[in-house]
């Protein structure tokens, strides 16, 4: 994890760490979970906003019905955009091992030509 993102999520409210006396940022081991959580949204193509919608769902203590219905928008417009890259994924692995085994069947049957 790189300096500057620590301090961009923090820029953003995705991260707060305490501050010590001697300024240094103090991070609790929670932040870990939390900063694996940052960097597998913001993969998947979801706003610094978005995040922020999901972490009120997931850190917060209490219940917060309120943040559901956007968590649940947003996730399931990932879950469906994953599924097609998916599917886009799987077909070009079938096409590709179509082709290769055709390639190693043509290079196998040229060998003993030369």
């Amino acid at each position: 994890m790189s300096l500057s993102s620590l301090r961009y999520y923090e820029e953003k409210n995705l991260l707060n760490p305490t501050r010590l006396e001697n300024g240094y940022r103090d991070y609790a081991e929670s932040d870990a979970e939390r900063v694996e959580f940052i960097q597998l949204y913001f993969s998947l193509g979801l706003t610094a906003k978005e995040i922020m919608d999901f972490f009120e769902c997931l850190f917060q203590s209490g219940e917060k019905p309120q943040c559901l219905p956007n968590a649940i928008e947003v996730g399931e417009r990932k879950l469906a955009e994953i599924k097609k890259q998916i599917d886009i994924l799987s077909k070009a692995e079938s096409r590709l091992e179509e082709s290769l085994s055709k390639w190693k069947h043509m290079v196998s049957g040229t060998e003993g030509m030369g």
